[in-house]
């Protein structure tokens, strides 16, 4: 298949599957006590148990479905994960309890995977000289679903109810399991990895943990994630802090929470192709360097314009740290293990989206809701430098 082809197509499954996943998340509090009965002081705790049930689940398997994909195809594990999460889907929409919905958030944890299938396809599609326009293009979309998808599920659960909005998540999906069904072949060089590996005649591979680039990249996404999710507990609240008395507070804490997607958007490409250009190490720092020097910024305003301000240039700086790890992965990464490698990175994620809430929260707790901002600047700042001293300075490359 051609890359453009394949490129255009994963684009479309990217929007479907992101903008899917944000049009139910930010709702699930009103979803719970709304639709299935749960009283005001305890939604909280059990906002908190649907959304970590996923995140818990997907990590364990992810790094399964991943040497799946390296042995039985990349295609096929994307079909699965598309076709389950639309059964996911369909499960919430029909859900009538608290349990019911955590139980499905787990069997959606179950089905994950899709992301790091779409990475390890487009990464053995794409052309060496466009490695990074593809997956900071990839990333712009998955940040632009981010955009979309509470937009359209307030939309829809304003006129149609909210249980309409799993309906049309799981139709997304599906039309997803469809697009890899028909459209999307499995990329020659995994089939030529799966057919030397069934013939005996491929080389061992060592353990990615004894691999010490791809080890760290693992790590540097994981905090990355984690850093990402850290102001999560507390970012709805520190703008209706900085507001005040301002009238509809809901809808203006949601256009400046987008605000960082709607930046991430349009600047993903911009990083891919700096990256192409001057190395993904020297991208990553400067995304890095740049994103930590704006979450600082952003901790010092005590009025919401210059906040809001500092929400979109910090989303300029962000959407350069993921596109840069998954080029520095693709690029040092066989074709064999390519599964294996963005399922483990999927996983190392999602362990980051567990941590970041709670670590944010604490500091929160202890030290004020500034101090969140200049700890997540202070780790980004850090990260920055060691990865600069290591793989710039250094210059070690691969190992």
């Amino acid at each position: 298949m051609n890359w453009k082809a394949v490129l255009a197509i994963i684009v479309c499954n990217i929007l479907f599957m992101s903008s899917s996943y944000t049009m139910l998340i930010p709702f699930l509090p009103l979803y719970l006590t709304t639709e299935l009965g749960v009283a005001p002081e305890h939604v909280n705790l059990w906002s908190g148990i649907v959304f970590s049930s996923t995140f818990a689940v997907s990590a364990v398997m992810a790094p399964i479905w991943g040497r799946l994909a390296d042995t039985r195809g990349k295609r096929v594990m994307a079909m699965r994960a598309s076709f389950l999460l639309s059964v996911s889907y369909f499960l919430g929409g029909i859900v009538e309890t608290p349990g019911e919905l955590t139980a499905m958030r787990m069997f959606q944890g179950f089905a994950a995977g899709l992301w790091p299938m779409d990475l390890a396809i487009m990464t053995l599609y794409a052309p060496a000289a466009k490695l990074g326009l593809c997956l900071g293009i990839m990333q712009g979309v998955l940040t632009a679903g981010g955009v979309v998808g509470p937009l359209l599920g307030g939309v829809l659960a304003e006129c149609f109810g909210m249980r309409m909005s799993f309906f049309l998540a799981a139709g997304a999906l599906f039309v997803n399991f469809l697009a890899f069904a028909f459209f999307i072949k499995e990329p020659p060089a995994s089939l030529a990895a799966m057919a030397a590996q069934k013939a005996g005649n491929d080389a061992p591979q060592p353990s990615v943990w004894k691999m010490p680039l791809l080890r760290n990249m693992l790590l540097c996404g994981t905090v990355v994630q984690m850093v990402i999710l850290i102001l999560q507990p507390i970012l709805t609240t520190y703008i209706a802090h900085l507001a005040g008395d301002l009238p509809n507070i809901v809808f203006v804490a949601g256009l400046v929470f987008s605000l960082g997607g709607i930046a991430g958007a349009l600047a993903a490409p911009f990083w891919g192709k700096l990256g192409q250009r001057r190395g993904f190490f020297r991208a990553m720092c400067a995304a890095l360097f740049l994103a930590g020097c704006a979450m600082l910024v952003q901790g010092m305003p005590d009025t919401l314009v210059p906040f809001a301000v500092m929400q979109f240039v910090g989303g300029l700086f962000f959407c350069g740290i993921h596109p840069s790890i998954n080029a520095v992965l693709a690029q040092n990464s066989p074709a064999a293990i390519k599964g294996r490698i963005f399922g483990l990175l999927f996983s190392a994620q999602q362990v980051g989206s567990m941590a970041g809430p709670l670590l944010g929260g604490l500091v929160a707790t202890w030290l004020g809701m500034h101090a969140v901002f200049y700890f997540a600047g202070s780790i980004l700042l850090l990260l920055s430098f060691l990865v600069w001293r290591r793989y710039v300075r250094g210059a070690a490359g691969v190992e």
